[in-house]
Formats: C-alpha cells, sequence, structure tokens
C-alpha cells in the first residue's frame, strides 16, 4: 500500500438509496411521446408529469406527499389540443408552472390551493385545471421552456421554427427572438440569467449574449448524429455538454466560455450504450449528475480543477425515460440527502432516489450543505430587459434545518465570477478586508451580541507547520518571507484524518449560518498573537528592555515546543491508524488467498 494516493473529497462515498414501491408514486401514465425532454418536474411542494392522455395533451401535478397508487381518474391540468412536450416551475412560486406543446402554444398554469389527486368526488365529477396564462407567437410546436434562474417573469421557449423566444410572463408578449437556424435540443441558463446556451440539430454550441439577441460564441459540438445536452454550471463560466461521438460512443465535455472553439481537456468518453444522457448540476457540491435516457444508471462525477473526477454510479435494473431533480432547498438535511432524482419506470410510476453522504452525526452538516438559492428573485422582468445583471439571494440551509423557514444570508456575490475553480476566494477578499475596521478605538457603541461560537476541528499538520514557520520567521534577518505552503493537489494520503471545516458568514438573522466562502479564515488566526507586544509603546527604562526581549523569546520557544509536542502526538496517532490499517489489508489478502 505504499505510495498509494487517493483523492481527498466529501462525496467519495455518496451513495444512492431506492425508495420502496409502497412509497413511490405509482398507476401513472407517462407520456410515451418520443421528443428528447426530461418528461417530468419537480419542486418541494410538487411533482408534474407528461401525461398519456387523449383528445389533446395535458400534464399531471402530484403533490409530493400524496404517495403510493394514484386513483383512476385525476384532475389532470388540461387545454393543449396537441401533446405536451415539455414543463418547467417558476424558480421563485412553487405553484406556476408554464408548459410546452405541440400545438405551439405555451401555457402557464396555477395549483390551486390545497390540490390533491385523490378529490373526494365521483370519478365523473372531477373537473380538470384551466390555464391562466396563454403565449402564443410559435408557428411550430413549443419543444423546451425554461424559466431564467435570476429575473423574476422571464420564460425561454425553444420551437420547431428554428428560434428561441424571450418572454415577459408578465406582459403576456414575446420580447427578444433568438434566430438558432437549426432544431434546438437543449438549453440553460447562466447563473445570472444574462446568457444562454443551446445545443441543436446541426451539431453546433452556442453561446448566446441574450439582450442582444446574437451568439456570443459558436463552435462545434459533440460529432455523433444523436441529440446532445448543455447545462450551464450554475454561477460559474463553465458548460458541460452529454452527447456522442461519430462512433456513437456517449461522451462528456467541459467548456470554458471565454475560449469555447474547443473543450477543457478534449471530449471525454463515457461507454457505449445508445440513450442520451440527460445531465444535472448540483451548484453547492459542485457534482454532475448524468442520468441515461433508456438505461437504469446514474453517474456522478466532482468538478475540481477543471476535471470531471468520477465519484460513483447508481445502478437499477429499471430502465428510466424521464428524470428531475429536486432543488436544493428540498432535501432531507436530516439523513444527510445531498440530492434528490425521481425517475419514471416502465412508463407507470416513478421512482425517488436520495443521494446519501454517509455520516453518523445527527447536527446540521454546515460543510455540505452551503448556502443555496431560495424564492426571492434578483431583479424584475423590466430591470433584467434594460440590462442588470445579478445573482438571487441565498437562503441559510441551517434555518431549514432548525426548522426556522427561509432565512436570507448576507454577503453574497452579485456577479458570477472569473473562474470555476476561485468563487469562494473572490467572494471572501471583501468581509476580510473589513474585519480590522471595527477594532477601531472610536467604536464603542452598546454592545452588540456576538454570534454563537462554532467548534473547531483539531489543528491539522499543515496548520501546525504554517503556524510554526510563522512563529519561527519572527526571528529571521529582514530576509524575504518564505510564502505559506499551499498544495494545490487535489490528492491526499489515505490516512488523513476527516476535517469539517466550518466558516461563519454575516446573516441578518441567524447567527449560526456557515458557508464556503471563507474556507482560509481558521489559517489566520494565529497570526494577531504576536501584535499586542509590537504595538505596546516602550516605557521601560534602556536597561530593562534586555530581559523583556528575553522573556519573550522564551514565551514563544514555549509555544514552538508546544506545537513540536502536538505534532508528534499527532504523527504518532496516524502512525498508529496506518498500522492497523495495514493489518487489516494483509488479513483480506490472506483471506482471498
Amino acid at each position: 500500500m505504499s505510495g498509494r494516493f487517493v483523492r481527498s473529497s466529501k462525496y467519495r462515498h455518496v451513495f444512492g438509496r431506492s425508495t420502496k414501491k409502497d412509497q413511490c408514486y405509482d398507476n401513472l401514465r407517462v407520456s410515451r411521446n418520443a421528443w428528447d425532454t426530461n418528461l417530468i418536474k419537480v419542486n418541494p411542494k410538487h411533482l408534474a408529469v407528461n401525461w398519456e392522455a387523449g383528445g389533446g395533451g395535458a400534464f399531471a401535478v402530484i403533490p409530493l406527499e400524496e404517495r403510493g397508487k394514484l386513483p383512476e381518474r385525476i384532475p389532470l391540468f388540461r387545454g393543449h389540443t396537441a401533446v405536451v412536450l415539455d414543463t418547467d416551475w417558476n424558480p421563485f412560486n412553487d405553484d406556476l408552472i408554464a408548459s410546452g406543446s405541440d400545438d405551439g402554444k405555451v401555457f402557464l398554469w396555477r395549483v390551486p390551493e390545497n390540490f390533491t389527486v385523490r378529490p373526494d368526488a365521483e370519478a365523473d365529477d372531477i373537473k380538470d385545471i384551466a390555464p391562466v396564462g396563454k403565449l402564443s407567437g410559435h408557428p411550430k410546436k413549443v419543444g423546451h421552456v425554461l424559466f431564467n434562474p435570476a429575473a423574476e417573469n422571464v420564460l425561454a421557449t425553444a420551437s420547431g421554427d428554428y428560434t428561441v423566444k424571450i418572454w415577459d410572463i408578465e406582459a403576456g408578449a414575446p420580447k427578444l427572438t433568438l434566430n438558432v437556424g437549426d432544431v434546438v435540443q437543449s438549453q440553460s441558463w447562466s447563473g445570472n440569467g444574462s446568457l444562454l446556451v443551446t445545443t441543436s440539430r446541426d451539431k453546433k454550441l452556442r453561446v448566446w449574449d441574450v439582450r442582444q439577441e446574437r451568439p456570443a460564441h459558436e463552435t462545434n459540438g459533440h460529432s455523433g448524429a444523436k441529440n446532445s445536452r448543455a447545462i450551464w454550471l450554475g454561477e460559474r463560466d463553465r458548460i458541460a455538454t452529454t452527447g456522442f461521438s461519430k462512433m456513437s460512443d456517449r461522451q462528456l465535455a467541459l467548456w470554458d466560455i471565454r475560449a469555447v472553439r474547443e473543450p477543457i481537456s478534449g471530449f471525454k468518453t463515457l461507454d457505449s450504450i445508445s440513450g442520451v444522457c440527460m445531465p444535472f448540476w448540483d451548484e453547492g457540491n459542485s457534482i454532475l449528475y448524468l442520468a441515461g435516457r433508456g438505461d437504469g444508471n446514474i453517474r456522478y462525477f466532482e468538478i475540481e480543477n477543471d476535471k470531471f473526477e468520477f465519484l460513483s454510479e447508481y445502478k437499477s435494473a429499471d430502465p428510466q425515460r424521464g428524470v428531475a431533480f429536486m432543488p436544493k432547498r428540498g432535501v432531507n438535511m436530516h439523513e444527510n440527502e445531498i440530492a434528490r432524482a425521481y425517475k419514471t419506470v416502465n412508463d407507470s410510476y416513478i421512482e425517488p432516489v436520495s443521494f446519501i453522504v454517509p455520516r453518523r452525526s445527527d447536527n446540521f452538516q454546515d460543510d455540505i450543505y452551503p448556502p443555496t438559492l431560495g424564492l426571492a428573485p434578483a431583479m424584475s422582468s423590466s430591470e433584467w430587459l434594460s440590462g442588470k445583471e445579478a445573482i438571487p439571494p441565498k437562503i441559510s440551509m441551517a434555518s431549514l434545518f432548525d426548522g426556522q423557514g427561509l432565512k436570507e444570508v448576507a454577503g453574497v456575490q452579485d456577479k458570477p465570477t472569473g473562474t470555476i475553480d476561485a468563487p469562494e476566494p473572490k467572494a471572501a477578499a471583501e468581509p476580510v478586508a473589513k474585519k480590522p475596521e471595527p477594532a477601531a478605538p472610536k467604536a464603542t457603541p452598546e454592545p452588540v451580541p456576538e454570534p454563537t461560537p462554532v467548534a473547531r476541528p483539531a489543528p491539522s499538520m499543515k496548520e501546525q507547520g504554517g503556524a510554526m514557520a510563522a512563529m519561527v520567521n519572527k526571528f529571521a534577518d529582514d530576509e524575504d518571507e518564505s510564502e505559506p505552503t499551499d498544495d494545490d493537489s487535489s490528492f491526499e494520503e489515505v490516512p488523513k484524518p476527516v476535517e469539517r471545516a466550518r466558516s461563519t458568514v454575516t446573516e441578518s438573522t441567524s447567527p449560526r449560518v456557515s458557508s464556503p466562502l471563507r474556507p482560509n479564515e481558521p489559517e489566520t488566526k494565529p497570526e494577531p498573537k504576536p501584535e499586542p507586544r509590537t504595538t505596546t509603546p516602550t516605557i521601560s527604562s534602556p536597561a530593562s528592555q534586555p530581559s523583556l526581549a528575553a522573556s519573550a523569546v522564551h514565551r514563544d520557544i514555549e509555544e514552538i515546543k508546544n506545537l513540536i509536542a502536538e505534532q508528534t502526538r499527532t504523527i504518532a496517532s496516524q502512525a498508529q491508524q496506518m498500522q492497523t490499517l495495514t493489518s487489516e489489508i494483509e488479513s483480506l489478502k490472506s483471506k482471498l488467498t
């Protein structure tokens, strides 16, 4: 085992857990239309399903708590004159949904209050739900509908007329039109809602400057004849695409929007299965999920240093045609669930699949639940159309864990960051620069309650080494200070103890909210120790100065000794862990032989 290293990640052991049949959503009639969409969409309250219905198109909305076998007759959302091809929930209103159909119409629907699929009425007396708004403007079928993730009431619709229209649904009119030139196969908004990426039948990947109605970048995508998908990686300037090679192998690619000519590190071959890969992005955990259309597997990758690091794969013998992922504010944090997928099975029922980080603690795990998007938009439709760019405010996952409802977190950046690997340090730069200001002697108002102290983990060997280096450098002459060692490698030794770094972020209502925006704060704590001695005025006589300096040296030497002793104990414990692991491996080898 000597010389073997594995990548350090909190998500290496994430596993997918299926749901018992009686806790699924059974007796459904999922649409059998061959159009390539996800067929189902979910939010924390409802599940929308494209329905196989006669006499025009329809879709069903199922409240998440109403599990089990559905009645033969349920109230449907009916109004289209042809089959429903795609739906999308409004990100800022869990009761508002848009639908696109083969009839070229886009309808808006509102889920009635206390809606149920098991109404207390006879089957013949069950009434369907009618739309509350209609958007007409496409002469051909509308295959994709997608709400803007930052601006309220802005909707993108892709049609068979080779265009994407941008609607202000409050005004009920199309405001912008993007001429793609071929059938759109997928579309995805950037985190601040200013850019849109599309893939199309002409095998082109286009990044649109939507308000200018022109492509900012255009390049050749996957070369295969089958459909490709693109998804914007949240607030980052990266795009992930899935598609096929000329030999019909499934591929995965990562693109930098500042240099879109070629994907970063080329096209990654996945396998030779014929089903389209449906990508889903988890912004908080930097995990990309790929669900195969026509097979039962969901594999997932962590994106780190512009690389797809394979984590694991959820395997199932039940093939899926449609998949939807729950927004992060709807996961079950009490079971350490970081994601939940809903997959169709045999077009007759929908099975939830939970992705769980295996931990024993019942406390809130702030390192795997950073602040996430809530229900507040960053801007109105008119502000967006006038050119505004902003990221919606984040909410605290800790407040949801404690049952306190949605609480916004302060100190969130307003625009996407420039690189995929450095969003957190940029956001942390401003709070760190402002930190010395409250220490000025002028500020003596009434006492402000301090945040609840957070238990810090024991210092790692890296942190102890940095503290020792800072202590020793005080006695060096005016030489160049050695930079702290910041290992950029994504690998670590197997026996490294699990670290659960906790950081604080200012919040208007809850002081216990944590954030990943200031990961380097623990390393800056030891430095203020020597400052009281350097700022103290020298009042003593010249004869007493040498004795003061000597006492200061002795104190620092004692601190160095204590650090060395603590590091020695850490090394001893890790050596014991190595010995235990080695003995376990030897016993396993003996059993295998």
